[in-house]
């Protein structure tokens, strides 16, 4: 990476000599003698880099850092002195400096140094694109839906985001809860820093409290050398413990411990560790179902729950279906995006989605493979999604065939007449049943 680089220093030969290695290195080069010429121009050249000597007539060079970093703190600053001290060095690094040289020091050490500068501002240019391409995934429009369910979830979500409040995600399988806990955190002012995530149902008991809070050395067998738990990965950022209601009980009350002192006690210490890590927590189950039957903490659960935010099950909200469905499309069809008959918009807004959005598109890449480019018909939709279902999206556990017939019957009959417009003879046609017949069924169902 080709950088902008200011020299500063009052001994001409040495500052034009490093200055003519340094361009022959590939980078640009602007030379001063002190430190006005560099004020005078940096705003206006904007230079990734400045080298200046310590020692110089008028201001020296630290007085010149601070006002760098006043100024222009994204500009990297090296230091260079021919009376090195461990305090000098000190007293450069506090004010922001990133490395210091000693005179006399070779042109290799300053072309290693300044590569090194090279690699980490990259290195940082990488983080910010993806942090910028994160925030986009994450925002407030990443959550899609447009029925008034929604639109009351995100009034809460928009006013609580920022705050430093623990809050508990529950909603059925495949609602979305990790997508919420990513806006919210993606949305704080704790976004640009760290977000670890931890599934608490796929973690063993034995490993539980190692993996949140951490070990020391020979804490344990096996335990070889010390560990951070996630709880002190993710200070000063937030955590996410999904399925929190697996968290075994005996451990439940460290984790109260957490929230109440902000503090750690890693496995075989007996030294707390402050932590500042703001707590966001799902779960699918009922937890004052689990509090009365003891396999959850009351004192826990209302930690936890300071800012309770319930994600609707797909069932509750269909008319988001065609914008979610849309979005899916979008996302498997690519160049060939799939169009969708009324009729299957009809078909999928009476199904009541046992997985929630996470069914939906699955179903949505399930046919962007399968027919790509085509008009979606109910004939292309696998059949299960016109079998009846219970009121909650599970599956009857027994089927009595003639109610299952009788509901697909009365179901592809609207399908038909919402594709046809309402034209019963069209519809009729589109069965391939005689007129009398369709209308004898329709009149059945309620649909004539």
């Amino acid at each position: 990476m080709n950088m902008k680089i200011f020299l500063v220093d009052d001994e001409r030969i040495l500052r034009v000599s490093l200055a003519d290695e340094i361009r022959d290195a590939g980078h640009t080069v602007f030379e001063f003698a002190g430190a006005s010429g560099v004020l005078q121009n940096l705003s206006k050249e904007n230079p990734e880099m400045v080298i200046t000597d310590i020692r110089m007539p008028g201001m020296d060079g630290l007085e010149l850092l601070e006002k760098i970093r006043q100024v222009s703190p994204g500009v990297t600053v090296v230091v260079m002195t021919a009376w090195a001290s461990v305090d000098t060095a000190i007293r450069a690094l506090k004010l922001g400096a990133y490395d210091y040289l000693s005179k006399p020091f070779r042109s290799e050490e300053v072309l290693h140094l300044i590569n090194r500068v090279s690699e980490l501002r990259n290195i940082r240019q990488d983080n910010q694109r993806l942090q910028n391409q994160v925030s986009h995934q994450y925002n407030f429009s990443s959550f899609t839906g447009e029925s008034p369910v929604v639109h009351q979830m995100f009034e809460l979500v928009k006013s609580v985001a920022d705050s430093e409040a623990s809050v508990l995600i529950t909603g059925e399988t495949g609602t979305g809860k990790e997508l919420m806990a990513n806006i919210i955190h993606y949305n704080s002012n704790r976004k640009n820093k760290a977000f670890i995530k931890v599934s608490c149902a796929i973690l063993a008991r034995e490993v539980f409290e190692s993996e949140l809070f951490g070990h020391v050395k020979g804490a344990f067998t096996g335990a070889e050398k010390e560990r951070k738990g996630r709880f002190e990965l993710a200070d000063t950022g937030s955590i996410y413990l999904d399925d929190v209601d697996d968290i075994p009980l005996e451990l439940q009350v460290k984790l109260l411990r957490v929230l109440q002192e902000q503090e750690i006690e890693p496995v075989g210490s007996s030294a707390p560790i402050k932590v500042d890590t703001r707590l966001i927590c799902s779960t699918k189950y009922d937890l004052k179902q689990l509090i009365a039957e003891g396999r959850f903490r009351d004192d826990l659960f209302y930690r936890l729950n300071v800012i309770p935010l319930h994600i609707p099950a797909l069932r509750e909200r269909p008319e988001d279906i065609p914008l979610l469905l849309e979005r899916f499309v979008n996302e498997f069809s690519g160049a060939k995006p799939l169009k969708f008959d009324p009729s299957v918009i009809s078909i999928l807004m009476e199904y009541n989605w046992p997985g929630n959005v996470r069914e939906l598109r699955n179903l949505a890449e399930r046919l962007s493979l399968t027919f790509p480019g085509k008009l979606i018909c109910p004939e292309h939709i696998p059949a299960e999604f016109l079998l009846p279902s219970e009121p909650d999206g599970k599956t009857p556990p027994s089927w009595d065939i003639e109610n299952i017939l009788t509901k697909t019957e009365a179901n592809l009959i609207k399908a038909a007449l919402t594709r046809t417009g309402g034209n019963k003879t069209q519809a009729a046609s589109l069965l391939r049943l005689p007129l009398s017949t369709f209308r004898t069924k329709a009149e059945k169902h309620g649909l004539y």
